[in-house]
């Protein structure tokens, strides 16, 4: 008994130690990028004022590495850096501020991957809420995440923009499944055991504020069970979300079944305090025309999505994004 409630005090105490160290290295890294943008802020001044150009750029490079020995990213090219993170941030009253947030590693991937201001607040939000890391910033950028998550705001149903929670950047559009490793040939049943054995690599893809609850999750109603595919509870929509999962192409009568759990869920398993239950239906193709007319009288919040087993080029993802925005625009001139 004795150990027991000793190695409890001790934990706890391995707790303030870790606390404390996350909170020192917030702080050094805060101090790093505010060092990164005030030297950006310098060399771009000196370029307008004094017409500064590579070569100055490069002595300066030199002075610091002889001067600070120990000072490392100093090179002219990450001087050059500092100064593109200066200009692209410093107008913006929204960003600037976030931008310290972010390591500065992960504050060059997106520099690097963003085309717009929207985009580059897309993946400053998103990275300072799901805490990536290198890797995990670099994937999401590569799978286009900011473009399937634009198209899935633009393409909700109905029912969900009437919830309380705000879904706005919660659900995409398409899911990019390449992390599971899963064949052209998979089953139904494949799919499930594939996300289940990588289910840390499908909550990244999926959000990280998503809690798993359950497979195969059961909800009775009158004398029959019924299973629900995967069960997830959402922490910041305060919410249960049921995944089906599809490996063909969406038929409108898949949306009865879901819609059914949706009802059993919210009846019988959703606590008073937690908003309506959310429904998403993953197939492996959909039509969007057939999508929209299915969801149109559809009063259960559900979310139609398709998913890939490998990684969309970046640029169709842009381009199918171009032509959803002219198909709107078109809409609006008839």
């Amino acid at each position: 008994m004795e150990d027991t409630l000793s190695n409890t005090n001790f934990s706890e105490i391995v707790n303030l130690i870790q606390k404390a160290k996350q909170k020192a290295y917030a702080q050094v890294n805060s101090t790093t990028i505010e060092l990164y943008w005030n030297v950006g802020q310098y060399i771009s001044t000196k370029i307008i004022k004094e017409n500064w150009g590579k070569s100055v750029v490069k002595e300066l490079a030199i002075y610091i590495s002889k001067k600070e020995p120990n000072a490392k990213g100093f090179s002219d090219k990450n001087l050059w850096r500092m100064k593109q993170f200066y200009e692209t941030y410093h107008k913006n009253e929204k960003l600037s501020p976030l931008v310290r947030e972010l390591t500065w590693t992960n504050n060059l991937i997106i520099l690097s991957a963003s085309k717009s201001d929207e985009e580059r607040e897309f993946y400053i939000k998103l990275s300072t809420k799901e805490r990536y890391s290198k890797r995990e910033l670099e994937r999401q950028v590569k799978s286009g995440i900011f473009e399937r998550t634009l198209l899935s705001n633009q393409k909700v149903s109905p029912a969900v923009t009437l919830l309380p929670q705000d879904t706005k950047n919660v659900f995409k559009d398409v899911y990019s499944l390449e992390l599971l490793g899963l064949n052209d040939s998979h089953s139904e049943k494949n799919l499930q055991n594939a996300i289940l054995s990588n289910l840390k690599d499908f909550i990244l893809e999926i959000g990280k504020d998503f809690c798993f609850m359950g497979q195969e999750y059961k909800v009775q109603v009158g004398n029959k069970d019924f299973s629900i595919d995967l069960l997830f509870y959402h922490r910041e929509l305060q919410c249960l979300v049921a995944f089906e999962l599809k490996i063909d192409e969406f038929e409108p009568s898949y949306l009865g079944q879901l819609e059914f759990y949706l009802e059993a869920l919210d009846r019988d398993v959703k606590t008073d305090d937690e908003n309506p239950s959310i429904g998403v239906l993953l197939c492996r193709e959909k039509d969007d025309e057939v999508v929209e007319y299915a969801l149109s009288r559809s009063l259960s919040p559900t979310v139609i999505s398709e998913y890939e087993t490998k990684l969309i080029p970046k640029e169709l993802l842009r381009q199918k994004l171009n032509e959803f925005y002219e198909r709107l625009e078109n809409k609006d001139y008839e």
